[in-house]
């Protein structure tokens, strides 16, 4: 996985934060051992982190039993659901003005 591409040259967008003295030194020290700006360091493990939490929304990792016993139910006809069918036929609560 890569984060997402920047240069120095097409940052527009202002971001803020606020570290406690403690935060700071680790991420200095980081820094200095990767041989990074503090920008770049905080950009590219910012990115990397956000593009793990949305990677963590689509993707499951599953065994070849559990992928198999997903696709079996997604394969069988449908069944009579009451209670679903009940629900869909509801109005949303911010519907019902």
């Amino acid at each position: 996985m890569t984060a997402v591409a920047s240069s120095p040259s097409a940052r527009t967008a202002r971001l803020g934060l606020r570290a406690t003295p403690e935060q700071e030194a680790v991420l200095r020290r980081a820094v200095e051992v990767a041989h990074k700006s503090l920008t770049d360091f905080i950009l590219d493990s910012a990115c990397l982190a956000a593009e793990q939490t949305l990677l963590d929304q689509r993707l499951f990792m599953v065994t070849g039993s559990q992928y198999q016993a997903l696709m079996d139910l997604l394969d069988r006809p449908e069944q009579a659901n009451d209670g679903l069918r009940d629900l869909l036929a509801r109005k949303a609560p911010w519907d019902t003005k």
